[in-house]
């Protein structure tokens, strides 16, 4: 028996989502039909935060209640239209093509192969092996609240002004917060996770009773939170701005003023509340590729700490 199906017209598309009253998150009833409703509301948005980026992607293909598929490779049966990037493995020696946005309709088209969230990687296809974004990923431990968060990003704050880089703010959709700084694509990942590390060490050394650059967990005080530098890493990825969380509560990774975050609530954002809000206030993300910084200082403040006898960043393919 055939599935029942309907069909999104995107721009000039037509996609076709089947079983669109599947349940996805159970807490609230959301069906695969809301999914795609939510991301058509912030079309714009999550195409700008996934504009030509490799993208992983992480399908529910019976909802939160089944299992979750965490995929490079774009799913079988893609349209013609939908496009990708070929990336090289050099661990495994293998390739895949993953998922690379250009418009609206290849992200209904993720949403009905079952797709969740959307996790894109820090460079673009034009060089995939250059990132044009710098991310600070502000980590709680397991008896951090999100107040302490909030305390560290008003850190996070008060360095990027001071280096003179403009950074864009948004909740993890989870228990963090994300700050995005565009930079220019002439550093290998190397290069930027060295500039990342050596940021963090110095928001650890401003916070040092909050903040901890411990990569292994085994090593941190559960009451500290770490800012990720290794979320720089090659094929490292996380959620980007506008995607659906896979949690039960339908939680997006929204962006926020940073006037917004000493006051925020992660948990007000949803699919219900999101769509609403960016239609008030548009995509805060919107003019990121307008303010790029030069990560000059932070491989000079890098080579500073080396020099002092500081440990290099850890290495996340590293045994502990």
């Amino acid at each position: 028996m055939a599935s029942p199906f309907t069909e999104i017209e995107v721009d000039d598309r037509v996609v076709k989502v089947t079983n669109p009253d599947r349940v996805y998150f159970p807490e609230s009833g959301a069906t695969k039909l809301d999914l795609v409703e939510y991301y058509l509301a912030v079309g714009d948005g999550i195409v700008n935060a996934l504009f030509e980026r490799p993208c992983m992607l992480h399908r529910f293909p019976k909802g939160l209640a089944g299992d979750k598929v965490h995929q490079k490779r774009i799913p079988a049966g893609a349209p013609p239209w939908v496009e990708t990037v070929r990336l090289h493995f050099p661990r495994w020696n293998r390739t895949a093509d993953e998922l690379c946005v250009t418009e609206l309709g290849a992200v209904i088209w993720a949403v009905q192969m079952s797709t969740v969230e959307f996790h894109p990687w820090n460079s673009r296809r034009a060089d995939t092996e250059s990132p044009d974004e710098w991310r600070i990923d502000l980590d709680p431990g397991p008896l951090s609240d999100f107040a302490q968060v909030q305390r560290v990003a008003g850190v996070v704050h008060e360095v990027l002004d001071e280096l003179g880089a403009v950074g864009y703010p948004k909740t993890s959709g989870s228990k963090g917060l994300h700050v995005y700084v565009r930079i220019h694509p002439d550093h290998g990942f190397q290069d930027v996770r060295r500039a990342a590390h050596a940021f963090a060490r110095e928001v650890e050394r401003r916070a040092p009773e909050d903040v901890t650059t411990e990569w292994w967990k085994k090593n941190r005080d559960p009451h500290h939170l770490f800012v990720d530098y290794n979320q720089n890493t090659r094929d490292h990825t996380i959620a980007a701005a506008y995607s659906v969380r896979g949690l039960p509560d339908a939680r997006v990774s929204t962006p926020v003023r940073w006037d917004e975050v000493p006051d925020c609530d992660p948990h007000d954002f949803t699919i219900f509340t999101v769509p609403q809000r960016y239609a008030e206030l548009g995509d805060l993300h919107g003019d990121i590729d307008g303010h790029v910084f030069d990560l000059a200082p932070l491989l000079e403040w890098a080579d500073r700490d080396a020099a002092e006898g500081a440990a290099p960043p850890a290495d996340p393919e590293a045994a502990p």
